[in-house]
């Protein structure tokens, strides 16, 4: 024994892990216990490292025992087609998280006058990212109030697992609530999960190809850019924002990044209803020291609150979820969103 080196007694004793898990079988998409069960054998194999190496053990160079996880969430190739294909639409890719979205285009909700478009608030989306040999997959379904128990009874039966369920807005006709889910495991096998468990909606599972252009923005996007902090984007005739946070976001030992992508930054939407205003909505993520002192900030400006919650289980830190509502001047109400924003520990471009 004491001819290996301590890297080389690290990849054996890695590499029988990864054979052992790669029998067929067994395999299931259920997202904390695949991950606590490849935790405890990476423990088991430090541990015996380092009974082995002896007098060794204060050369050890740590970074080798992170090195396998790292490897093996990107080392197995991915057939992003075939997801792709399972889901019945293209992703939007940033850095190594796909991301497809499920808009209600189906709907048509009023809030207060407003039609709501899909990307105002109507949104739905499930983002893939590569993580311990499969995807780690996280969602938010937008689903009407009889569509909630059928899509989850058949998430439940694929092991998947419900995280939220919740509304965003009030007084919206008709109601809408969302649906917040999580997976770990063989990408196709999520993808299908998931198409099956929206099957039990009215969700468009087809993309239809649109012969119309996106309505123009009408609104002083560049003075919204400045008050708000960082570069906003058009879709569907919305102004969105994703602001990101300062610290960090983990779940499961992984990191959520891009957080735009994984749904860990501050979103905040406009769409203009007309002589310079615009409905305003999304969603604040908070440490608990933040969420009174946002409150406060957003009403003393006219915007309503409109929920509080969790979308996570276990994520570090603790994070919640704010949303908000207001139709108003647009430039009034950007102001008014950025002294809620100077509350947070959100960074600004």
């Amino acid at each position: 024994m004491e001819k290996f080196t301590v890297l080389q007694a690290v990849f054996l004793r890695w590499r029988a892990g990864e054979m052992a898990e790669s029998r067929p079988a067994k395999a299931k998409i259920g997202f904390r216990s695949n991950a606590m069960r490849n935790s405890r054998s990476a423990l088991f194999g430090i541990t015996a490292c380092l009974f082995m190496t002896g007098a060794n053990a204060q050369k050890l160079n740590w970074q080798i025992f992170s090195e396998p996880f790292v490897s093996t969430a990107h080392a197995q190739e991915i057939d992003w087609q075939k997801v792709d294909e399972t889901l019945g639409r293209k992703p939007v890719v940033s850095g190594d998280v796909h991301r497809y979205g499920f808009p209600r285009t189906d709907l048509t909700v009023a809030l207060d006058g407003v039609t709501i478009k899909p990307a105002l608030a109507l949104g739905g989306w499930v983002a893939f990212k590569p993580a311990h040999g499969g995807v780690m997959a996280m969602g938010d379904l937008v689903l009407l109030e009889s569509e909630i128990n059928p899509v989850m009874l058949k998430m439940i039966a694929s092991s998947l697992e419900i995280t939220a369920v919740h509304n965003h807005l009030l007084r919206a006709n008709p109601a809408t609530f969302y649906m917040h889910v999580a997976g770990h495991g063989d990408p196709v096998k999520i993808a299908t999960a998931i198409r099956d468990a929206l099957a039990e909606s009215k969700t468009p599972l087809s993309v239809a190809a649109s012969a119309t252009t996106a309505p123009a923005v009408d609104l002083d996007m560049a003075q919204l850019d400045q008050i708000i902090g960082v570069k906003g984007q058009a879709n569907g005739g919305v102004y969105q924002f994703n602001v990101p946070r300062r610290d960090p976001v983990t779940e499961q030992g992984m990191q959520l990044s891009p957080v735009g992508a994984m749904g860990v930054a501050i979103g905040i939407n406009f769409q203009p209803t007309g002589g310079g205003k615009a409905a305003i909505t999304g969603d604040f993520v908070l440490t608990d020291d933040e969420v009174n002192p946002v409150i406060r900030a957003l009403r003393t400006h006219g915007i309503d609150v409109t929920a509080l919650h969790s979308h996570m289980l276990d994520e570090q830190p603790r994070l919640f979820f704010m949303h908000f509502w207001a139709n108003d001047d647009a430039i009034k109400l950007a102001r008014g969103l950025r002294a809620a924003l100077d509350k947070t520990a959100s960074t600004k471009s």
